[in-house]
């Protein structure tokens, strides 16, 4: 009796352990990020509080699209209310699904923004060629975006001069200044400082109250995994830094 008293005794002590260190991880590792934030279990994420408009981007990796239910999905106060749609990609490439996206989110009263997915090893003005011929932008849609992630090897230098010819065709062609998407540690890292003046939609998935970035922003990509009535798999989740009119004032009119 002595022995399995004295086992239990043992097995309770690793137990407790187990549960202090488990305890630890979550507070280290895991509130810090949720601590600003409410789990939604509809949408299968934590979301930011304090910020009254969201949104999601979407490609072809969403395949077809219901945007009816997206429109139609309400959970407390979060409802999806814009989406940047990918278009085109490098120099060459349409996506698959971007002309049923662009339809469809305007058809339901979704506003609607398009990104070019941009490639820094190859000619910068034909990307912006290929994305001005593709979208047409319309009263009320998002400025155009291009979305940078990736060096492809070229030094900030190239990498900058590239995407500035690429930012200034744009502007031009479309009359409104494009905004700008990439993740925090690359626009720190390689954009920083030449195109502060821009508005910016940041992605930072480990930030909790808001990106870690030291300049303003307009837009917050802040999880990538989120679940939307409509949608099949993960999709990523965004907000807007502003209220309504600031954000009315960022549409083409």
């Amino acid at each position: 009796m002595a022995k399995k008293r004295k086992y239990k005794i043992i097995l309770i002590v690793i137990a407790s352990i187990f549960l202090m260190g488990a305890a630890a991880f979550y507070i280290i590792f895991f509130y810090p990020i949720n601590k600003n934030r409410i789990y939604y279990s509809d949408f299968g994420i934590y979301i930011p509080s304090g910020y009254n408009i969201h949104g999601i981007d979407v490609s072809h990796y969403q395949r077809g699209i219901n945007w009816e239910l997206v429109k139609a999905m309400k959970k407390k106060n979060i409802q999806i209310q814009f989406a940047f749609i990918k278009a085109t990609e490098s120099n060459y490439k349409v996506d698959a699904f971007f002309f049923r996206n662009w339809k469809g989110s305007k058809e339901n009263g979704i506003i609607r923004g398009a990104y070019h997915y941009f490639d820094a090893s190859n000619d910068a003005k034909q990307q912006a060629i290929l994305f001005s011929e593709v979208v047409n932008l319309k009263k009320g849609d998002l400025p155009p975006v291009i979305d940078i992630e990736k060096t492809c090897g070229v030094s900030n230098e190239v990498l900058c001069k590239k995407l500035n010819t690429f930012i200034k065709y744009t502007e031009q062609h479309f009359g409104i200044t494009p905004i700008i998407y990439t993740y925090a540690d690359f626009y720190k890292d390689h954009l920083e400082g030449n195109f502060d003046n821009y508005p910016l939609w940041i992605a930072h998935y480990t930030a909790n109250k808001n990106p870690r970035v030291k300049r303003q922003w307009h837009f917050w990509q802040h999880h990538e995994t989120g679940r939307v009535n409509g949608i099949k798999g993960p999709v990523d989740f965004n907000v807007f830094n502003g209220d309504t009119a600031s954000f009315e004032n960022l549409l083409i009119n």
